[in-house]
């Protein structure tokens, strides 16, 4: 049985912080973000992976709700 494909992080939250290079929702790189559509599922889980170290690096980023749906 084939594995399922791989969600992509994006929350739509979408803006990339000046100081750190990262998408301030996702914690992806803009090259990530422009290349996540042609990744196969072992480089999207190898950013998965990246993921998981940024969000301990940068607590201050990685927010789990849409901006919109926060400041209700």
């Amino acid at each position: 049985m084939p594995k399922p494909a791989v969600p992509s992080p994006c929350i739509d939250v979408c803006r990339i912080d000046a100081a750190s290079g990262l998408c301030e929702g996702c914690l992806r790189t803009l090259d990530e973000i422009a290349t996540w559509s042609g990744l196969d599922d072992d480089a999207k889980r190898a950013v998965w992976q990246r993921l998981a170290v940024r969000r301990a690096q940068h607590p201050q980023l990685g927010r789990r709700e849409p901006a919109a749906q926060a400041d209700r």
